[in-house]
């Protein structure tokens, strides 16, 4: 290792991948990433950053690229399939509650940016397959790379994880999302609705309309597996016009840049063996309905860094530590991500009630919001 520096080599070049490089190497660590595609790949739309994931890209030194020209929050609407109000929840941006949601590249880039600054070295082209608990990573061409510490962020598919038998379940769910971003024009919602988040429900189809910025919107069709007319790509505009015709004029103009994911679910025997380590999708893929899959990754990354700079030299039992720390609350994410998912087969008048009552319940919110209020590790 150069310098006596300890030495990490990480498998994927995604939003978990790239914060934990950059927080390694701010710590003192060389660090290489792993990225098998021939160029870095910003794969998706827009993405929800809650304060917790804002509190890590402030500690990463990402916070002012991330968010710069990003939206940020000042009313969460929920609506039926009439266009009624169901639940309306207001934001300050204030200490403790702050909400962006930004364009996913220009996230993604923040925070490559960060490890780059820090010499984070970055390598394309370059795929692994397998890693060993002794800390070796097992690239395609057979190499086979030594580090203190091995990474694997190469997503909700890791051979990686896969290779250690690490995976418990993997859970397909009953729904899934096509995530489109297109410009923002005047027309898309009424004026007074334009700089709103609104998520519109009808039947068990849902329209989740997000700014981005000034330019950019954010759209998820979010619908049931078997429906096969609301998850084909392109959009079936008529299909979705009759669930939504309020909307007509915004699914119009929905292009074919979308891509239909499956939601699912995905926990671990064990976030880590020996000395390796799995974060992101790999270990804790989840419905997006809280927002919160980058938040966790993100979260769950920089406290990985936190607990290699304090390790006294027990690589395993630091990330065994690690892993009882964080994982109970991502595991509470999970658990509520489902439950609000679970109400897309509910009739609309039963799941507007259930709107209301949470809206109304200080608990219920409590619990809902308990990952967002979060101050991870390693943030101040």
């Amino acid at each position: 290792m150069a310098n006596n520096r300890p030495h990490a080599e990480i498998a994927g070049g995604g939003i978990g991948g790239f914060t934990v490089a950059a927080a390694l190497a701010q710590r003192g660590w060389t660090v290489r990433i792993h990225e098998r595609h021939a160029e870095l790949r910003f794969i998706g739309a827009g993405i929800y950053v809650w304060e917790n994931g804002l509190r890590v890209l402030e500690a990463l030194g990402a916070y002012e690229a991330a968010v710069a020209g990003a939206h940020a929050a000042r009313i969460f609407e929920i609506r039926d399939r009439a266009n009624r109000l169901t639940e309306r929840i207001p934001f300050n941006m204030g200490p403790g509650r702050r909400l962006y949601t930004i364009v996913r590249k220009q996230l993604t880039e923040a925070i490559v940016s960060a490890g780059t600054r820090a010499g984070v070295e970055i390598v394309t082209n370059s795929e692994a397959v397998a890693a060993t608990a002794e800390g070796e990573l097992v690239m395609a061409d057979g190499r086979q790379l030594k580090a203190d510490l091995v990474v694997a962020a190469d997503g909700i598919n890791s051979r990686i994880r896969d290779s250690l038998r690490l995976l418990r379940t993997r859970t397909r769910l009953i729904d899934g999302a096509n995530r489109i971003l297109v410009r923002r024009t005047e027309n898309d919602v009424p004026v007074e609705d334009r700089d709103k988040y609104i998520e519109y429900w009808s039947g068990s189809r849902r329209i989740l309309y997000t700014p981005c910025s000034e330019t950019d919107l954010y759209v998820a069709l979010i619908c049931l597996h078997s429906d096969e007319r609301g998850k084909c790509m392109p959009v079936d505009k008529p299909s979705w016009k009759s669930s939504f015709p309020h909307l007509s004029a915004l699914i119009e103009r929905l292009d074919d840049s979308g891509r239909w994911d499956r939601f699912e679910v995905v926990k671990l025997s064990r976030w880590a063996t020996g000395r390796v380590a799995i974060i992101g999708d790999a270990a804790h893929a989840q419905a997006p309905n809280l927002g919160q899959g980058g938040g966790c990754a993100m979260m769950n990354a920089l406290s990985l860094s936190v607990a290699m700079e304090r390790c006294s030299g027990d690589i395993p039992a630091a990330l065994e530590a690690w892993e009882r720390r964080e994982r109970p609350l991502t595991e509470h994410t999970q658990r509520v991500s489902n439950m609000w998912g679970a109400l897309t087969n509910w009739p609309d008048a039963l799941r507007s009630v259930a709107f209301k009552v949470v809206g109304r319940s200080k608990l219920l919110n409590k619990i809902r919001f308990k990952t967002a209020s979060h101050r991870p590790t390693g943030t101040y």
